[in-house]
């Protein structure tokens, strides 16, 4: 079996595009709140969100023309040329290898489908615009950067699993190449906000007015967010041979799906999730330093999750935080993202902050690094992804130290 190692990331979020840029925005504690401006937001009561404000898709668009794919293929697109130029990979050798190409969603391209949706409406399926109709096929996610990057012998598929959905395709990119099936994979996940999905959580109750404060006793809820999360998979062979920096290890990762409920998480399929990802990657619960949660900012998943933390891992579990407190919930992009986010945390040796916390729930006894970033020396770092319907995914990543054996 080989390692897995990361060796690039494209990031596209609300706090900053690109692996630098995003540390810096994490570090920072940066917050990607905002009015919401992509749609019409009348008659709500609130209306902030974590939008991807001023994206120019242009720069990394070469085969499709920005209107032909959806703003969600446009995020994948973008993070995925990232990826492979953080990783030091010449695309035209890239072109030939064996790989596999496999993105998350939640929604797929439902932007474009709230706007065929309003039309029809509005003034008759005969005003629908075809290129829309076109671009909304999920599939497109992944296909369009196949397409874009000319890569000729990749197995090339759409994941919607929801919000775990780029777990779960790191998972798959984990597999592929640990067998050695393929000789790299690109895993992530993207989504672009929409209004069908904020109406949703609205009507919910469980979007918040103004910000995300998970953990937080005076929470109320979520924010939607955007964006996209690409990483490059490589087997540690591989990315010695070509000398490339190599972020993290993939350890292991854990999946499940309780179908307990359409909305409601399941303390002991959680926790059973987390202990999948532990024994995969070989790490006893006190190995690990830091746990990146799901933490929406809602009291029926932040007490549900922690208290599905403290089952594994006892009363005094790792310090656990929530990047979706700075993003938003990103759908599909979520656990891609907090991904990328561990990786950065280890190799710049920080942990991120949960932001915009005044004082912590006592049903969630945590220490969630409120508010500031602290320095931290990682070795272990765990990333949770649940999902509506009981879909929950955990990747374990470790740093990478040469010489070192696992």
């Amino acid at each position: 079996m080989n390692r897995v190692v990361l060796t690039g990331f494209g990031v596209v979020s609300s706090i900053g595009v690109g692996a630098e840029e995003f540390a810096a925005g994490l570090r920072a504690g940066r917050s990607g709140a905002r009015p919401i401006s992509l749609f019409d937001t009348t008659g709500f009561e609130h209306a902030n969100g974590c939008e991807v404000v001023g994206f120019d898709p242009s720069p990394w668009l070469r085969v499709f023309e920005p209107s032909m794919v959806g703003r969600a293929s446009q995020f994948s697109i973008a993070a995925a040329r990232m990826a492979v130029a953080d990783a030091g990979l010449d695309e035209a050798e890239l072109a030939h290898k064996r790989g596999l190409v496999t993105v998350g969603t939640t929604d797929g391209e439902a932007f474009d489908l709230d706007w065929l949706v309003e039309t029809e409406v509005n003034e008759g399926p005969e005003k629908m615009d075809a290129a829309a109709s076109r671009r909304v096929p999920a599939h497109l996610l992944s296909m369009a950067i196949a397409r874009e990057l000319k890569l000729a012998n990749v197995s090339a598929y759409t994941i919607a699993t929801a919000c775990s959905a780029g777990n779960y395709s790191i998972g798959d990119g984990f597999d592929a190449v640990r067998s050695g099936e393929v000789e790299f994979a690109l895993c992530g996940g993207a989504d672009a906000m929409c209004r069908k999905t904020f109406a949703g959580f609205y009507r919910l109750g469980t979007i918040a007015p103004e910000f995300c404060q998970p953990f937080d006793a005076d929470r109320l809820g979520i924010l939607t967010g955007e964006g996209a999360g690409v990483l490059v998979l490589e087997s540690l062979e591989s990315a010695r041979a070509r000398g490339a920096r190599i972020y993290a290890e993939i350890l292991g990762y854990g999946l499940n799906c309780d179908a307990y409920h359409q909305v409601a998480p399941n303390q002991s399929s959680i926790a059973r999730c987390m202990q999948l990802a532990l024994d995969d990657a070989g790490v006893k619960p006190h190995e690990v330093d830091l746990i990146s949660a799901h933490g929406t900012g809602t009291k029926a998943n932040d007490i549900t999750e922690t208290a599905a933390i403290r089952e594994v891992y006892g009363d005094q579990p790792p310090r656990t935080i929530s990047v979706k407190s700075m993003l938003g919930h990103t759908m599909g992009a979520a656990s891609a993202l907090g991904t990328i986010a561990c990786a950065l945390a280890i190799t710049h040796g920080f942990a991120p902050p949960t932001i915009n916390h005044n004082s912590t729930d006592p049903e969630c006894p945590i220490d969630c690094v409120p508010n500031e970033s602290v320095p931290a020396d990682l070795n272990v770092v765990q990333n949770n992804g649940l999902a509506f319907g009981g879909n929950n995914a955990s990747v374990i990543l470790g740093k990478f130290v040469e010489g070192e054996t696992r």
